[in-house]
């Protein structure tokens, strides 16, 4: 028996002779606190011998967690948690591994990341050439007609540019003749931008003649030719055909598939320690789907969803009705809405204040009118909702700062008690850093997309803008901002390890630093994966944090977050993740369980 497990014993020992006596006292760091009455209770699930990061405060360091039904019921030293365990008590002996609360993905797409998991995966194609085979092969294996699509690729990640290209981006030529019987449509990393194959552009009728979309662009050729790109809002145009052959489906056929793309976003979701999801927009069929798999206690993880792709009239109409605030062990929350202003920097749709550096005939493009989004807001005001915006590019987060401020003073109410944010906040103007703070808006910020982009972020903004304003965590958490991190999944991959090591090292894969100045501290990275996350959602007394009496949302990993060199923090593995008291993902049996504490 290890020294360790000696005196785990021994303090069980003496937690049996005490169990009639008042508990010990708590220490000044706060360790060993428990929910109120609870001194007497008796855990179901126990880890111990660990370092828990709690979150608090006061980021107390404990040992030990004890948890009843879907709560936490006491955390502290090893001695302290004994007095909680009985005879029928699940002890888990961490051995020294690393506990947190349960990650929270600050920003991302739910059913988009289920998706992805059934469409070509592009994300790791480094050519055109590997792109056009995977889909040849793909053709192969379909029947005619049926639609093949992807997600995933970036231009600015291939080895070579292809030729012919525009903007970076080739034509469609070469993927239309392996695919002369198939309509293919192909997503952009960003999912602000789309390549189509001859096919797809015929059935959607896009030719030469063809204008323009409001808030997108069809690319074309020096003849005006279609070549495939479709940007922003144009990419609605294939988009609407391929989903028109999905609604061919049965009812049956489609709420199967629904529950399969749930399925299979919760089980990455869970693998890679998140346990609460705040899902970027959904409209009410959604949500409605979303509210039956809740009632049947079917949602794998805890979704905080954003009303999306309504208009203002039938919001106005309906957003009393799908207000839902969660109470308990709730798995849904529904109590905001998404806009969107811009697009993104890596397609030129990003609203910029000047023009690109690689395009100085754009300065990218407004996919939502800002009159329409400050009604909505005005709206949102009314029926008690939180509004996020999408907002990328400096003129995109100047212009929603200012309607917020607008909305605010024209309907006389408190814009800091309403938590409204903007969605990526990636690129700012200096002056309208401190502003966020100031005003109490929140910047819900993916650490990944700073190292991600960063090889290409000076080709479109020059070495100035770059510097000044580019993924600014630091200035802004100095200014008084709060700021929350995820991963825009599946724009990036649902990984809050690789997330957070972005976050505190601010290095691309390549090893080079991004602006480093601009970093997050470790227990600052930590809180925006969590506590601030939950904040952001009007959740922090529920998640977030491990206290007593917050839900039993954790995460168990390899290693030391707050200790392991930076080096070595995209080796850490999640072990285990809990989400209300369950055990609902475990990477292998390596831990030793306990029935009420002995072997």
């Amino acid at each position: 028996m290890s020294l360790r497990s000696t005196l785990w014993s021994l303090a069980l020992f003496a937690s049996t002779l005490a169990a009639a006596g008042p508990p010990a006292a708590a220490p000044a760091n706060g360790a060993g606190t428990t929910a109120e009455g609870s001194a007497q209770q008796v855990a179901e699930l126990v880890l111990r011998s660990g370092v828990v990061a709690t979150v608090d405060a006061d980021f107390t360091i404990a040992e030990a967690v004890a948890v009843k039904g879907h709560e936490i019921l006491a955390v502290g030293s090893d001695e302290q948690i004994a007095a909680t365990v009985g005879p029928d008590t699940r002890v888990i002996d961490l051995d020294g591994r690393f506990v947190m609360p349960g990650f929270i993905e600050g920003h991302g797409h739910f059913t988009g990341l289920g998706r992805a998991k059934m469409i070509l995966d592009l994300s790791k194609v480094r050519s055109w050439e590997q792109i056009v085979a995977m889909v040849e092969r793909a053709a192969r294996a379909a029947q005619p007609g049926e639609w093949i699509q992807g997600r995933g690729w970036h231009q600015e990640k291939w080895e070579h540019t292809p030729q012919p290209n525009v903007d970076g981006v080739p034509l469609h030529h070469g993927l239309s003749e392996v695919t002369p019987d198939n309509p293919v449509l192909l997503g952009h990393a960003s999912g602000h931008a789309a390549f189509a194959n001859a096919l797809a552009l015929q059935l959607a009728g896009i030719d030469e003649n063809t204008p323009d979309p409001p808030g997108g662009t069809i690319v074309r050729d020096a003849d005006g030719r279609p070549t495939g790109l479709l940007r922003e809002t144009a990419q609605q145009l294939v988009a609407a055909v391929a989903a028109r052959a999905d609604a061919q489906r049965s009812e049956t056929e489609r709420e199967a598939l629904f529950r399969r793309t749930v399925q299979l976003a919760g089980q990455e979701a869970l693998r890679n320690g998140v346990t609460s999801f705040h899902d970027a927009g959904a409209p009410f069929s959604i949500i409605d789907r979303y509210r039956a798999l809740a009632a049947e206690g079917a949602l794998p993880v805890r979704l905080y969803v954003m009303v999306r792709r309504e208009s203002n009239d039938t919001m106005e109409a309906k957003l009393d009705e799908y207000r839902i605030i969660p109470q308990g062990n709730d798995f849904l929350a529904v109590r905001s809405i998404k806009r969107q202003i811009d697009g993104a920097l890596g397609s030129h749709g990003a609203w910029l204040l000047e023009p690109y550096a690689d395009k100085p005939d754009s300065t990218g493009l407004v996919l939502e009118p800002v009159e329409e989004i400050e009604r909505t807001a005005e709206i949102a005001v009314r029926h008690g909702f939180q509004v996020n915006t999408h907002a990328i590019g400096d003129r995109a987060n100047r212009e929603v700062l200012n309607l917020y401020e607008r909305v605010w003073r024209h309907m006389g109410v408190d814009g800091h008690a309403l938590r409204w944010r903007i969605e990526h906040a990636q690129h700012l103007h200096p002056d309208d850093i401190p502003r966020f703070g100031g005003l109490g808006v929140i910047a819900s910020m993916q650490g990944i997309h700073c190292t991600s982009d960063a090889p290409w972020v000076f080709k479109r903004l020059g070495p100035e803008r770059a510097a000044s304003g580019a993924y600014m965590w630091r200035a802004l958490i100095d200014s008084g901002a709060i700021v929350t991190n995820g991963t825009d999944v599946p724009v990036e991959q649902i990984d809050p390890i690789a997330g957070f090591y972005a976050t505190v090292t601010r290095r691309t894969d390549s090893g080079e630093p991004f602006f480093p100045e601009q970093r997050m501290t470790r227990q600052e990275a930590l809180r925006s994966y969590t506590i601030n996350n939950a904040y952001a959602a009007f959740e922090e007394h529920l998640k977030g944090s491990i206290e007593p009496g917050k839900l039993a949302d954790l995460v168990v990993l390899s290693q030391d977050l707050l200790s392991v060199p930076a080096e070595r923090i995209r080796d850490t593995r999640v072990e285990m993740t809990i989400v209300g008291g369950q055990i609902r993902y475990e990477r292998a049996p390596a831990a030793t369980a306990q029935q009420g504490g002995s072997r």
